[in-house]
């Protein structure tokens, strides 16, 4: 089995649900390898381009929805820049709790977060 490069699309607010799949990918057997561009600056368009070019090299994007997302400029920008390259994208329920549907989400299919689900969506890839 090759190692998928998958991009994760987060809210700040949901850092802590990132580095819990991080840890996840780190302690099994991961069909993926994780790249993590945490947002540390401004939206700018050097920042924009930084991250296409991530996106542009992974195999797939999840992005970890929660009420946090509709808010997060962003995270919305690298969902429709995903979509916009092509990118398989699937949604994961960052907390099982909230499933708040945001509108840049529609259309994509959001799973639950489990280990075969995740693992099936970067089979598939």
């Amino acid at each position: 089995m090759s190692t998928k490069r998958i991009f994760i699309a987060f809210a700040k607010e949901d850092e802590s649900q990132r580095n819990l799949l991080k840890g996840q990918s780190l302690h099994t057997d991961s069909p993926f390898e994780y790249v993590d561009l945490s947002v540390k600056e401004p939206y700018q368009t050097e920042w924009k381009e930084r991250v296409r070019t991530r996106i542009r090299s992974s195999d797939g994007v999840i992005v970890l929805v929660s009420r946090h997302t509709a808010a997060a400029a962003g995270q919305l920008w690298e969902i429709r820049c995903a979509i916009e390259e092509g990118k398989p994208v699937v949604g994961l329920w960052a907390y099982s709790s909230d499933h708040t549907r945001p509108s840049a989400m529609a259309g994509v299919r959001i799973i639950e977060w489990s280990w075969p689900a995740i693992a099936s969506f970067i089979d598939a890839l």
